[in-house]
């Protein structure tokens, strides 16, 4: 079996869930800031999500959700994710973005994806904590990856890893094919190819025979 696994934050979608939370307490700048830095490999990953969210501390969690609900899957994101599905390749989203925007952007359009790991902001008294729990914050996307392919059977070199930034890194490295979605200055030497569009990277998948 396939697998192909996808960055969310900047592959899938173009929204950046860190940003849309800050909006609604006026700390979109920094975290745009900080996001920036972590992607360019300028600071570390786990790092950089920390401080992100304690910038999130109190926010109320209708708040938060409505941010959520903000996050879109960018054009021609759900018809890959469709074609890929029906063609019987296992789809898994790896991001250190956040469980509850990935599926509200996924419920929107209508598809879903085989496994999706992700962090997760905790609430205490209806407002965020400040903090970030999940797999994805010291873990690592290679190791995500290494763990679903052995849950489905798959061979490493039948593993198709898309992404943007210097967290997708590991994946990309280890992938059978390493797909850069626009990739930062810091993370295109790592990739077999380069797309910018969902139209390119369905050619690419016609290219290695995964979809028709």
């Amino acid at each position: 079996m396939t697998v192909v696994a996808f960055d969310f934050d900047g592959t899938l979608s173009d929204s950046e869930m860190t940003v849309l939370l800050g909006d609604r307490n006026g700390t979109a700048d920094d975290m745009a800031e900080i996001t920036e830095r972590a992607m360019n490999d300028e600071i570390e990953y786990a790092e950089s999500l920390r401080q992100r969210c304690a910038l999130l501390e109190e926010l109320p969690d209708e708040e938060a959700q409505a941010a959520f609900d903000q996050v879109e899957l960018r054009p021609g994101a759900a018809d890959v994710i469709a074609a890929l599905r029906d063609a019987g390749v296992y789809v898994a989203i790896l991001t250190g973005g956040f469980e509850r925007g990935v599926a509200a952007a996924l419920e929107r359009e209508g598809v879903e994806v085989d496994a999706i790991v992700a962090n997760r902001l905790p609430v205490e008294g209806d407002a965020l904590t400040g903090t970030v729990e999940g797999p994805l914050i010291e873990g690592t996307k290679d190791d995500a990856l290494e763990v679903l392919t052995a849950v489905v059977g798959a061979d490493r070199t039948d593993t198709i890893a898309v992404g943007d930034g210097a967290n997708d890194l590991p994946m990309l490295q280890v992938a059978g094919l390493a797909v850069g979605f626009d990739p930062k200055p810091a993370v295109a030497p790592a990739c077999d190819t380069i797309v910018e569009t969902m139209e390119e990277l369905h050619e690419v998948l016609q290219g290695e025979d995964v979809l028709d």
